[in-house]
């Protein structure tokens, strides 16, 4: 290890000290935080008009980065907006690629908690600096509407990439450099020990990206890894590659600029065809897996990357339970916006809504089922009636399956409210279709207990509330599920909600009738996903996530009495 490549990251270190505190504080008050701007006009004028250009700029060419002799070329991304980006990345050789990171770990190993999570913040600084331009290239990869992919896919992403450092920090320097040991032996002279520990990372880390969240969902275990000291092999989808590439460009320069090999982290690109996920899954060399998506690839994972500490975030059925509320035209809007923001594509989305057949309490009237269903169909309709506005929420479906999806669901019930092609005002070609709400029973267990991503939710007729809280707890418990929602005005209620939360392990929230939403989920504040049903076997962030990338070693020696 260059003694000098360590002194300038402890520079960076120091440097951002203050940031670092402050996010160490926030995981431990759990209150709002952000030190990144999600509003563009606190950004550089100049960065944020010159940000479609920069992104243009890009495409048609080829994307290099450092790493070993390439053996090939792929790229085939097509923007869900309707237009191809003909962006190319290298390919390497699986074997020739670990092998250079694995050489590569030594140095990033001895270079010490400081300096790693010092270079860490100087990559989420220069990050944050590009948000502009990266969000052209989330939005014309995952589909969202720009601002969301600015927000999502910018600060976002970052704050969670810092909130990552914060526990990486603070799980690291819990365990001291060195102590001496002395045990007094009465008559005898005290036994004396030296005794030094080692912050050691596992080996190699996988982080394997999904299409809809590439940034989002990458950073925390990207940044968990790394300032743990393990190489990271980050592992595009082949719809998201360009933003999952710029952000390792950023990584890679600050590496090099400090002096350390910067294929410490490292792009993987494959095809739909000729998938490589598996096989760098099962190499003994890689000890970390960072996976968001299908339940089938991550029960596979988990199941056979057995070398492996796996993480893994998949599918659920989300759910909202309604009860009683103080004003369904507030709840209406409000679940409206959920079902809509990007086109239900949020792996918290709700999917699932139990109403009571026999209707519910709305302040002081009684609503029938059917009044319930009406109006949520009629907030979801007059949310997304003005085009524009609509497709500034809804953003466009990220891959043809989906879209496929809607078309198949409507067999499954009776339609409350129909998906609607729609046309962008600024790309004609872009995959754009509006929610589709669905009525069916409570025994239509096999249409509603399935996930359907994407636009599509079902509301579901229940025999009372016990059984709404009864249904929706089997259902998580057997399928999993990131988010549930109650509303209700019973107290008694609101305690047994609270209790099935912890029963399935899955975040509650209550009576959202307002301008917070049950599928938003705000770094340094909530944990996103538990770890306790089978949506997910992680929370991003606790200290689990980032305690178990690394392990402690010492070594002793008899000390001067």
């Amino acid at each position: 290890m260059s003694t000098t490549a360590r002194a300038a990251a402890l520079e960076l270190f120091e440097h951002h000290r203050g940031t670092l505190e402050r996010a160490v504080q926030a995981i431990s008050e759990r209150g709002y935080w952000s030190p990144f701007p999600e509003s563009l006009k606190q950004y550089p004028e100049e960065a944020v008009k010159g940000a479609q250009a920069a992104f243009e700029a890009l495409l048609g060419q080829h994307f290099a980065l450092a790493g070993p002799q390439a053996v090939g070329r792929a790229g085939a991304e097509r923007s869900p907006y309707g237009f191809d980006l003909n962006v190319s990345y290298d390919q390497y050789d699986a074997d020739q690629l670990l092998s250079h990171m694995q050489a590569a770990l030594p140095a990033w190993r001895d270079a010490g908690p400081q300096a790693r999570v010092g270079a860490c913040l100087e990559i989420l600084q220069r990050l944050n600096a590009l948000s502009p331009t990266l969000a052209h290239a989330v939005m014309h990869t995952s589909g969202q509407a720009y601002m969301m992919a600015f927000q999502a896919g910018g600060p976002h992403a970052q704050d969670r990439g810092l909130e990552v450092l914060a526990y990486a920090w603070r799980a690291m320097a819990e365990v001291p450099e060195a102590a001496r040991w002395t045990k007094p032996q009465g008559k005898q002279d005290p036994l004396v020990l030296d005794k030094r520990w080692h912050i050691v990372p596992r080996g190699l880390s996988l982080v394997i990206a999904c299409s809809t969240f590439p940034t989002w969902n990458t950073y925390p275990g990207l940044f968990a890894s790394l300032a743990t000291g393990n190489p990271v092999l980050v592992k595009a989808h082949p719809g998201a590659i360009l933003p999952v590439a710029m952000s390792v460009k950023v990584a890679q320069e600050v590496l090099a600029e400090l002096g350390f090999d910067p294929a410490l982290v490292s792009l993987v690109v494959d095809t739909p065809q000729a998938p490589v996920s598996q096989q760098l899954a099962l190499d003994p060399r890689v000890k970390l897996v960072d996976f968001t998506g299908s339940n089938a690839f991550g029960n596979w994972l988990e199941d056979n990357a057995r070398q492996a500490q796996v993480f893994t975030e998949k599918a659920g059925i989300n759910s909202v339970i309604i009860d009683s509320v103080r004003d369904i035209k507030a709840v209406a809007r409000n679940l409206a916006c959920s079902l809509s923001l990007y086109s239900g594509q949020m792996c918290t989305t709700t999917q699932a809504i139990y109403v009571p057949r026999g209707g519910i309490r709305n302040g002081d009237e009684r609503l029938s089922f059917d009044e319930v269903a009406q109006t949520l169909a009629g907030a979801i309709k007059s949310f997304l009636a003005d085009n524009e506005r609509a497709c500034a929420v809804i953003g466009a479906i990220q891959s043809e399956a989906t879209a496929e999806r809607i078309q198949a669901c409507r067999e499954l019930g009776e339609v409350l409210l129909d998906s609607e092609a729609r046309e962008h005002p600024q790309f004609p070609g872009a995959r754009i279709h509006t929610p589709l709400l669905l009525k069916v029973d409570a025994a239509d267990r096999a249409a509603y207990s399935e996930e359907r991503f994407g636009p599509i939710a079902f509301v579901i007729a229940t025999d009372d509330t016990e059984h709404s809280l009864r249904l929706a707890g089997e259902v998580i418990a057997e399928k999993g599920a990131l988010t549930l929602g109650v509303y209700s005005t019973d107290d008694a209620v609101l305690d047994r909600a609270e209790q099935l939360s912890q029963e399935v392990a899955v975040a509650l929230s209550i009576n959202f009738d307002g301008g917070v939403f049950v599928n938003q989920s705000a770094a340094f504040s909530d944990f996103h996903a538990s770890g306790g049903n089978p949506a997910a076997n992680a929370s991003i962030t606790d200290g689990a996530f980032v305690a178990r990338r690394f392990v402690t070693v010492q070594s002793r020696r008899h000390g001067a009495a």
